[in-house]
């Protein structure tokens, strides 16, 4: 999962747009692609596409495959869906965006979870020039975040510490990659490595990881101990849930920051899934449409990208599935 911040509709492949700041009343954002033609793919998306010798619409039919084949799949995505109160395709849609745009399927849920205990016993750490994450969060600059107690907003406010105090800059001696702190600490195979069914980063599993216990019961992962960060997002079992409260949490921030109700247009929450940030989007589309009623203006609905105008575009299969 990336994650790039756009503000900035006009700059940016993702085209978001508040609703209103209205206390009175939530807007219903409709169904269905507001963009008439797909907006670019990233050229990044394109080139491991061509790599792999392979075309967008192999990729989709791989993972819709194994959506259409696998009724246990299906089963434990609709079982947990309900647990999290969010309709299925949400699930699906991102399913479906991360394996046609990112990464190729396999073509049974079994290798996944062979893949998750193979991760069991790699010995697998958080860490950057032998400083591990546990430690590097322990200095003062972090000290402000120490105040959270959820998981969310703790590794939330840890990120924007590194933004603003450690990235591309020289702290104490050691100089740090102007990149983000996901890439930096948590992706000790490879730069812009997430993993699984879910192509869940770990650090939004970190994040992530209060919803889940609180919603599925599940133990509370921890940074300090990176193999088992690791084996809950290669589980099908395990990262289906974070999944779930991943996208929940988008319609909950767009409900609540925003006004918007983006629940019925899964191309949107796909759109966040892919991209991350749904906090900082929801507040600064607030405060756009803020501005276009104090202006007098009509409320622009929010926008999907390349990933989500296209589980728009195949909504009909997926809502079929379930």
């Amino acid at each position: 999962m990336k994650r790039t911040l756009c503000l900035i509709a006009t700059s940016c492949f993702v085209l978001f747009s508040a609703v209103s700041q209205s206390a009175f009343a939530v807007t219903l954002v409709p169904v269905g692609n507001r963009n008439v033609s797909q907006p670019g793919v990233p050229a990044a998306s394109a080139k491991r596409t061509r790599e792999m010798n392979t075309t967008y619409e192999a990729k989709y039919q791989k993972i819709y495959g194994l959506l259409k084949s696998d009724s246990k799949l299906r089963s434990k995505i609709a079982s947990v869906s309900r647990t999290y109160g969010i309709d299925p395709v949400h699930v699906a849609g991102a399913l479906i965006g991360e394996h046609t745009y990112n990464v190729d399927a396999y073509d049974r849920l079994q290798t996944y979870y062979v893949k998750a205990v193979s991760y069991l016993k790699q010995g697998l750490s958080f860490d950057y020039k032998g400083e591990s994450i546990g430690d590097f969060v322990k200095r003062p600059q972090f000290a402000e975040c120490n105040k959270f107690k959820d998981s969310l907003r703790l590794w939330s406010c840890r990120e924007n510490v590194w933004d603003n105090n450690f990235r591309g800059n020289t702290i104490g001696g050691t100089s740090y990659p102007n990149n983000r702190l996901s890439a930096v600490f948590f992706q000790p195979f490879y730069a812009g490595q997430s993993f699984g069914l879910g192509q869940l980063s770990p650090l939004v599993a970190l994040q992530m990881t209060d919803m889940v216990n609180r919603y599925s019961g599940l133990p509370k992962l921890d940074a300090d101990h990176a193999t088992e960060v690791y084996k809950t997002i290669m589980d099908p079992d395990l990262t289906l849930p974070y999944m779930a409260a991943t996208l929940k949490h988008s319609i909950d921030v767009y409900r609540r920051v925003a006004d918007l109700d983006i629940s019925k247009n899964p191309g949107l929450t796909a759109t966040l899934y892919n991209t991350g940030g749904a906090d900082a989007r929801a507040r600064a589309l607030a405060n756009i449409n803020a501005q276009r009623s104090a202006n007098g203006e009509s409320l622009q609905m929010p926008e999907e990208n390349y990933y989500g105008w296209l589980v728009n575009e195949k909504v009909d299969q997926l809502k079929a599935l379930f």
